[in-house]
């Protein structure tokens, strides 16, 4: 019968490279879409986490017959799992009402499982993980732009002369086009000097099959409209 706790130099190396191989195809998938972290950060999570599964079930061999000492193999895996979380949320960015990041720290969650499940010589379960969550990366990021972004709400900033009717003329213009207004709220903008100003914020969710760009060169053309941003 095999000894448990002894590996040879051919299983440790085939497994370090099955981890560069895994874990590259998702990090390739995270760099053509220019993301935090990309093809060497997943590489670099996922042969990380297999040497530590390594270590943990193999390194301390030498005190597995010794009275009185038991191993944990997932001990240090355990440690993995909840230590790759300062790397997922260094990904996480917030920007004015909306995060990013969220989909690139999962997928550095699931590389560094996949380590781990490499280094454990759990091959088949990394490899369909793997397939599955470039299928849910590559695969859905279409199906999500086709079917979901385009009623994503956003951000609108209008700076605008503060006078009767134009919060209403903006609000026309916008449901006209088809796109719903879920929130506004108003607030004075001091000025120095010339007549006075008001900052208006809009949360729009947006008609489907249609781009907020014509609207938001329409709302530039309004009379009494200064700037308009979009997040």
């Amino acid at each position: 019968m095999m000894d448990p706790w002894t590996i040879d130099t051919l299983h440790i190396t085939m497994r370090l490279i099955m981890a560069v191989a895994l874990g590259g195809l998702i990090g390739f998938e995270r760099e053509t879409s220019s993301h935090a972290a990309g093809f060497r950060t997943h590489i670099l999570v996922c042969l990380g986490s297999t040497l530590i599964m390594l270590l943990s079930m193999y390194g301390f061999s030498a005190f597995a017959y010794l009275d009185n000492v038991r191993l944990d193999p997932a001990r240090l895996a355990a440690q993995v799992i909840s230590g790759i979380g300062f790397l997922g949320a260094g990904t996480i960015m917030f920007t004015g009402k909306s995060i990013t990041g969220l989909t690139t720290a999962a997928s550095l969650w699931v590389v560094a499982a996949m380590g781990l499940a490499i280094g454990a010589g759990f091959y088949y379960a990394a490899a369909v993980t793997c397939l599955l969550a470039f299928m849910c990366l590559w695969g859905l990021n279409h199906v999500e732009k086709k079917y979901f972004r385009a009623k994503q709400a956003r951000q609108l900033t209008l700076e605008t002369l503060d006078r009767p009717g134009i919060l209403t003329a903006v609000s026309s213009l916008l449901t006209t086009q088809g796109h719903d207004i879920r929130r506004v709220s108003v607030e004075e903008t001091p000025v120095t000097d010339g007549p006075s100003r008001m900052t208006i914020h809009l949360t729009v969710r947006l008609a489907k099959n249609n781009k907020l760009t014509p609207a938001i060169d329409a709302l530039k053309q309004q009379e009494g409209v200064f700037s308009v941003t979009c997040e």
